[in-house]
């Protein structure tokens, strides 16, 4: 990825408004219905700021937008699209320090990518997309089916592979997935590849012998690859709301996640988690997910989302 957003952009921002529709409309209904011919007592407030919590954005993102909407405004008639022009500030600040494109460092090749995340997440899909982009822009890509659980999962990523010219490492179903990961670092160094997206098995967070298992897969890169993985990026379902925070405290710790990829953003009313995300952890979030097509992933802008979460064209 780079850091020139790619020319799709104006029919991803598109999607990207309609896919959180469902959130943005949930959040303004609500605001419109709160403020239009009330005066923004600390009664007021209050229910806001309840609203903002019901809308995932968190409570402390939500005590901070209360806080910049009652800013000298008290026992006065507020207007809707201000009140929504003030949350998307107050998002866009805090989104805008984390908001980083995925970008490959050319010295490190091949480039390791390990993509974590539990099933469902979206996660070999994303590899595929990925993979589709970086072929586009002329790079060698390695792919390694490292979700030896399912059968299905190696068969999708074969596709991909075949789809976009990647090259694909996969075993039989059951393998030994570091095996697995072992074996795609010694054939994309020597194929010359750019770049080595890693899949791993959908751990469920709490079924520890999956989550010891990806701890082995991690071991294996950094013994063979010192360095490695360049990239520990966690696909994150937009669908499954808080439960989400839990999945970055966990992958976090125990492979080291160095970056968020928010997928489904067109399927939910929750899309304010991602905010709850940004303000608790601070980790990168590099790009999001509106769609099946690989433009439909894209580098991910704090001003583009504050906007539509708030409801704003």
């Amino acid at each position: 990825m780079t850091d020139t957003p790619p020319p799709e952009k104006p029919g991803f921002w598109r999607r990207l408004t309609g896919g959180l529709a469902r959130t943005a409309t949930n959040l303004t209904q609500g605001i419109t219905a709160l403020v239009t011919k009330r005066k923004l007592d600390a009664a007021t407030l209050e229910e806001l700021e309840d609203l903002l919590i019901r809308a995932d954005l968190g409570t402390a993102t939500a005590a901070r937008i209360v806080e910049a909407v009652g800013r000298g405004r008290h026992d006065k008639m507020i207007e809707p699209d201000e009140v929504k022009a003030l949350i998307a500030a107050e998002v866009e600040a805090i989104l805008a320090p984390v908001a980083k494109p995925l970008v490959i460092d050319p010295a490190q090749k091949p480039y390791v990518v390990l993509m974590v995340g539990v099933n469902g997440s979206g996660k070999t899909t994303t590899i595929g997309k990925l993979a589709s982009q970086w072929r586009a822009e002329g790079k060698k890509v390695t792919l390694a089916a490292g979700d030896t659980f399912r059968a299905a999962a190696i068969e999708q990523l074969k596709v991909w592979g075949a789809r976009t010219g990647a090259h694909v490492v996969a075993r039989e179903s059951g393998a030994d997935a570091a095996g697995v990961a072992h074996d795609a670092i010694t054939e994309a160094r020597a194929n010359g590849s750019d770049v080595l997206l890693i899949d791993t098995a959908g751990r469920l967070q709490n079924r520890t012998e999956l989550m010891a298992e990806l701890e082995k897969v991690v071991r294996v890169i950094k013994k063979l690859a010192p360095g490695a993985p360049h990239a520990v990026l966690l696909v994150l379902d937009a669908t499954v709301g808080q439960n989400a925070l839990t999945q970055v405290e966990v992958f976090t710790r125990l492979a080291g996640v160095t970056g968020l990829v928010m997928t489904k953003l067109d399927g939910t009313a929750r899309g304010g988690i991602l905010v709850a995300i940004a303000a608790t952890h601070g980790l990168p979030i590099h790009l999001v997910g509106v769609g099946e097509s690989a433009e439909d992933l894209q580098s991910f802008s704090a001003k583009d989302f504050a906007r539509a979460v708030a409801g704003l064209s």
